[in-house]
């Protein structure tokens, strides 16, 4: 059973599908607008902290694409960062399970202002798929207030940068 399963992928390939070709003038374009508008809100780029509250791990992998050779924000100076003290975003995925709660708390206390937090993902909006669960307390916002949400489920990673963009520039005429 096994064998004949084999012997048909290697025969026919697997089955998924290609992936989508990244517009990389847009993504340039887009990188660069957000680039400025940090320097401009902070005076330096703009450091993003990555907090898993629960999720399934769909939209780490897109949040993760940012760093690839696709997107790679670090040339424009945009960078993920290992401590919430050194943050100024918080992308926050997935639903907030009753044992992450406080520890997002904590973290969000721990960032110093002016913190942005987005809820990354249809979970962390609402609690997606899993609202209702004994171990979900629900989305971002029944833990710390959430300035962006980016929908999808995962959102993409020019979602994700666009959201970040919006965040910036809408922050930046405050």
């Amino acid at each position: 059973m096994v064998w004949r399963h084999i012997a048909r992928t290697l025969r026919h390939g697997p089955l998924t599908l290609p992936a989508v070709p990244a517009d990389e003038a847009a993504t340039q374009a887009l990188a660069e607008r957000l680039h400025a508008t940090s320097q401009r809100l902070l005076g330096r780029s703009l450091s993003i902290r990555q907090v898993d509250a629960g999720s399934c791990n769909g939209c780490e992998l897109e949040i993760q694409m940012l760093n690839s050779i696709v997107y790679d924000l670090e040339r424009f100076g945009l960078r993920f960062v290992a401590s919430p003290r050194h943050a100024d975003v918080l992308l926050v995925t997935g639903p907030i399970t009753k044992n992450m709660h406080e520890a997002l708390v904590r973290t969000w206390n721990a960032a110093p202002d002016p913190k942005f937090v987005v809820a990354v993902g249809d979970c962390a909006i609402d609690g997606g798929v899993f609202k209702g669960s004994y171990a979900i307390t629900g989305g971002v916002d029944s833990a710390v207030p959430v300035d962006l949400v980016v929908r999808g489920c995962p959102p993409t990673p020019a979602a994700l940068l666009d959201g970040l963009r919006i965040l910036i520039e809408a922050n930046a005429r405050a």
